[in-house]
Parts: C-alpha cells; sequence; structure tokens
C-alpha cells in the first residue's frame, strides 16, 4: 500500500450479535487489498434496510464469520490503493461499490475489483455512497425479472425508499408507464419529482382503485421492494399472465393470484450490471435521495431510527 495511507481507521464494529448497542466505533487496522482488490477511501457509506438483521444474527451476508466484525454493503470514494493483479481501476479514481461481504461501515474498505464501478456523470460522492446496493437490486428487478418494455404498465410498491426511489427513475428511462406507490405526503412528492405517472400514498390512499384506474386492462408489471397492508389486494390488479418481481427480505412476501408469474430474486453485484446500471444513469440528471445521514460515531442512533419514516435511503457521511 502508499505510504500516504494511514496504519488505522475508525470503524463501527460488532463484537456480538444483539440491537443497536452492540456498535461500536473503534479504531482498527486499515486492510490491505488482496490481488484482485481494490482499497477505497470513503466518502459515505449505505446504512441498508437490512442491516439490522444483519446485526442481529437473523441474516448472513457473504461469508463473513467471527468477531470482531464490520457490517454494511456499499459506498463510495476514492480509490486509494489496488491489489496487484487489479487492473480497472487506478489510486485517485472516483468509485462506488457494492460488496456482499460488508465492510462499509469504516472509513477504508477493501472490495473485490468486480464489485466496483466508476461513479457515473452527474452523481455526487455523497450521492454515490448510497447508489450500489439499491441500485443494483432495482435494476436486477426491473430488467433481469421483470423484463420490463417499452410502454408496459408498471407498479412499484414502496417506491419512495432506497430501491424504489432509483427504480422510478430507472423505469421511465426505460420507458415504462409508472404507478408509484410511496409513503407519506413526502413520499408522493420525491417520486412525483422524479418522474413517476401517478403517485399515490399507499398508507392513505386506495392502492386498488388507483391500479384500476392507472392500468383498465390490468397492471403488465409490479416491482414490491416494501411490505405493507393492501399489497396483497393491490397485486390482484396484476393481469393475467402479468409478472411481480420482489428482492429477497421483503416481509411479508406477497401472495399473487396463479395466473400471474412471481419472480423472487438475489440483488448481486457483478461487473456486467454495474455497466448497464451506469449506461442508464448517464443518459441524463438522475438523483439519489439521502433521506438522513449520520456521523460514524451516531451508529447506534442510526439502527434505532432506522425503523421510523424516512425517505430514499439513510447513509453515512463519513468526509465531507
Amino acid at each position: 500500500m502508499s505510504t500516504s495511507i494511514p496504519e488505522t481507521m475508525r470503524a463501527v464494529t460488532i463484537d456480538r450479535f444483539g440491537g443497536p448497542e452492540v456498535l461500536q466505533l473503534r479504531e482498527v487496522p486499515i486492510p490491505t487489498p488482496g490481488p484482485e482488490e481494490v482499497l477505497i477511501r470513503l466518502d459515505s457509506a449505505g446504512i441498508g434496510v437490512w442491516d439490522p438483521a444483519v446485526r442481529e444474527g437473523e441474516l448472513e451476508l457473504g461469508t463473513a464469520a467471527g468477531f470482531p466484525r464490520i457490517i454494511g454493503n456499499d459506498g463510495g470514494g476514492t480509490v486509494a490503493a489496488v491489489g496487484e493483479s487489479a487492473r480497472r481501476f487506478k489510486p485517485g479514481d472516483r468509485v462506488y461499490a457494492f460488496g456482499p461481504e460488508g465492510g462499509f461501515y469504516a472509513e477504508y474498505v477493501a472490495v473485490k475489483e468486480e464489485d466496483v464501478a466508476p461513479v457515473p456523470a452527474g452523481i455526487s460522492a455523497r450521492e454515490a455512497g448510497a447508489l450500489g446496493a439499491d441500485g443494483i437490486t432495482a435494476l436486477r428487478g426491473l430488467e433481469d425479472q421483470l423484463r420490463l418494455r417499452a410502454g408496459e404498465s408498471l407498479m412499484i410498491f414502496g417506491a419512495s425508499g432506497g430501491i424504489g426511489h432509483i427504480a422510478v427513475q430507472l423505469a421511465k428511462r426505460m420507458r415504462a408507464r409508472v404507478l408509484a406507490v410511496a409513503s407519506g405526503a413526502d413520499g408522493v412528492e420525491l417520486v412525483r419529482r422524479l418522474g413517476a405517472d401517478r403517485a399515490i400514498d399507499g398508507h392513505r390512499d386506495d392502492v386498488g382503485q388507483a391500479a384500476r384506474e392507472f392500468a383498465l386492462q390490468g397492471l403488465d408489471a409490479a416491482l414490491v421492494v416494501a411490505g405493507a397492508e393492501g399489497l396483497d389486494a393491490a397485486l390482484e390488479h396484476v393481469k393475467p399472465g402479468g409478472r411481480v418481481a420482489y428482492p429477497n427480505g421483503v416481509e411479508p412476501e406477497p401472495r399473487v393470484p396463479s395466473d400471474i408469474a412471481l419472480h423472487r430474486y438475489e440483488g448481486a453485484p457483478e461487473r456486467e450490471a454495474f455497466e448497464r446500471l451506469n449506461r442508464w444513469i448517464g443518459q441524463g440528471p438522475f438523483h439519489v435521495e439521502l433521506g438522513r445521514t449520520y456521523r460514524l460515531e451516531d451508529a447506534v442512533a442510526a439502527h434505532a431510527h432506522l425503523g421510523e419514516h424516512h425517505v430514499g435511503k439513510v447513509a453515512f457521511e463519513i468526509r465531507a
């Protein structure tokens, strides 16, 4: 590694599974990148809605074992060093990453080169930290599972969350008609601003009626990125032969009529998916909504508040 890189860093670690109180800010050694890895000096890092389940030991991501460990799966910043076999990036490159092995609640993270991508034009370093996991998950749902086509009617359930508000923008670039089911007045305002053809509040409005009015012959497809009361009834308005997709972790799992194809999927990173995502984003202005931001030293509060209402994605701001 370069001599300009310090030996230690601040990181939020856990030494056992449990509630938010197990998150501890510590000084730990900076990881040395492996032969095919990239060391990233993080500016920001995402706080996933699934992170509490990882913290509690209910969800195992990657192959991490033992304690202490650093959780967190995405972030953005600047390449600080590269492994001896890494060829795609060089120190100083602005990048974002989605690493299933964790390690992002920290000032530096070592990530497989294939799980790293250049920050696309129009995205700030601050926004890039919250793009990786949610962007790839939204893309895989729309393109790989639903195989969304231009002109189709799509309902996005959970549209104002981290995955959902990115999915709204991607679906519009794919020239679909989007019914966005958001949360709260602020969520409705956000997805309208991002281009949804119709936006409703899933907690206050009649989703079934909105679906009927939006697609008289039935919805072609639905992407479900959040569970809530009224979801199953809303999915009854997907037309026979239509498609519904949802990423692992959505609770309760959607139920659909027998003539609807239901796809459960994993939002796994790989170079080809990052390249597709960057091509879509690069077509014009794109927005990553940071609903709330925290410092690393406020990790306990961040997790304690994660279940409260917010729009977009929650993130750590590690460097100004």
